[in-house]
């Protein structure tokens, strides 16, 4: 692979262009509170930023499930297979609650036994 220093020996006519054309490019200064220094750190804070904003989301959805559950549950007004579908739906909206929340207890207990922190990891490495 070809280095972009201009004074590698071993380069070919085209990064030397680009790297003369475009210059050094490097990462913003805001993003170091992010990857704490480390480059490679930042894309597994996206994905445990990801992974929160998901359980986020389902947790909303599951209380909006619920609500909806629950109007059904009144406006059926007594027939059997309205009052069967919306007991379904708030069990389905609680079981999606649990589940979410037990993701998140599952975590911290591997945390705590391991100190594998799998909502926030982090990446030790080579330090320059």
């Amino acid at each position: 692979m070809t280095s972009l220093n201009p004074t590698s020996k071993k380069q070919s006519f085209l990064p030397i262009f680009f790297a003369n054309t475009i210059g050094n490019i490097d990462p913003p200064d805001a993003i170091s509170k992010y990857t704490g220094g480390n480059p490679g750190q930042g894309l597994f804070t996206f994905f445990s930023n990801a992974l929160k904003l998901v359980a986020v989301v389902a947790g909303l959805a599951m209380v909006f499930q619920f609500i909806m559950a629950g109007y059904d549950f009144i406006t059926a007004d007594g027939d059997a297979k309205k009052v069967e579908a919306a007991f379904a739906k708030i069990w389905q909206s609680l079981i999606g609650m649990v589940i979410i929340a037990s993701a998140f207890a599952l975590a911290g207990l591997v945390k705590r036994l391991t100190g594998l922190d799998i909502i926030n990891p982090t990446i030790h490495g080579p330090q320059p």
